[in-house]
């Protein structure tokens, strides 16, 4: 006689789901406090400051949605010189915070040795003081009749940039200079640690690989650390343009009525005039500005899938 074998019924789950479903929400769950913090911090706001936008009315007698759509060309028809103007001052800011990171970077990541996290205290140490401080300081810096301006009169390198139209006369203060200064240094560190990280990433060994082919340094940099690096020039480049285009605060203190930027406007016409719609149109344009040339941007340089 053969035995059958019979296969033993399954058992009934626990109370509960099953854990190959509970497995399955596990990501979803970690993902609902992120999801949330968005939701209540980011997307309801947008929503709000999309319904002002098209509102009208007056803060005595109450805003009231009509879909007054008309408020966006209005504002930027009045305010396009402003936004030029940040656009130029954000992307001028970010070209010097590349040609000032990129050597830093690439000395921390190389050249550094046992000096690598000392360095790296020093570039993340302006954090620890407010954003505020760091701009009044340059206000001493570029003061008239201090060292600054002392040396770069020496120099004449003022004649040049009064030629230019980025000074005026001998002073630095209340220019377009002194605000892309105030820009360049605040932004800086966001441009500094991206370019680190990747170049960090390079393999040593691709470059002693280039000199065994006998290219010579600077060509070993045009064709294997520079193409490399790219993701990290991209990533800085966006972490230093976007906020420079919106930031106010240095345009305010470093500048003057003739260097105002966008985000002066924005802010005068929430807190001063009063203005809520024309201030949330502004907010709006200045946002889809941003997002379309960054799209360009990236789709331009190569690199949808930054790493």
């Amino acid at each position: 006689m053969t035995a059958t074998l019979t296969e033993a019924p399954p058992t009934a789950p626990p109370d509960g789901d099953p854990p190959r479903r509970r497995g399955r929400l596990t990501p979803y769950w970690l993902l609902l406090p992120g999801i949330l913090w968005l939701l209540v911090f980011f997307a309801l706001p947008m929503i709000y400051q999309a319904s002002t936008s098209v509102q009208t009315g007056s803060l005595e007698e109450g805003y009231e949605v009509t879909w007054h759509v008309a408020t966006y060309w209005d504002a930027l028809s009045a305010y396009w010189p402003q936004f030029l103007r940040s656009v130029a001052y954000a992307a001028a800011a970010t070209v010097l915070c590349l040609l000032l990171g990129y050597p830093l970077a690439y000395l921390i990541a190389f050249r550094a040795g046992r000096w690598r996290n000392l360095i790296m205290v020093l570039v993340i140490a302006p954090f620890f003081t407010s954003f505020l401080i760091r701009t009044l300081a340059w206000k001493t810096i570029l003061a008239d009749g201090g060292p600054v301006v002392g040396a770069l009169n020496t120099l004449h390198v003022l004649d040049v940039t009064s030629w230019l139209g980025w000074t005026a006369g001998d002073r630095v203060l209340a220019t377009p200079l002194a605000v892309v200064c105030g820009l360049t240094y605040n932004f800086l560190p966001f441009m500094i640690l991206p370019l680190y990280t990747s170049l960090e990433r390079i393999d040593g060994r691709l470059h002693e690989a280039a000199g065994d082919l006998y290219a010579r340094p600077f060509t070993t940099f045009r064709k294997v650390t520079f193409p490399l690096s790219l993701p990290g020039v991209v990533s800085g480049t966006l972490l230093t343009f976007i906020p420079a285009t919106g930031d106010y605060v240095n345009a305010d203190l470093l500048g003057s009525t003739d260097t105002r930027m966008v985000g002066n406007v924005i802010q005068t016409q929430f807190l001063r005039v009063l203005d809520y719609p024309t201030a949330a149109a502004l907010s709006f344009i200045l946002m889809a500005a941003i997002l379309i040339m960054v799209t360009l941007y990236i789709r331009k340089s190569g690199t949808e899938d930054l790493v």
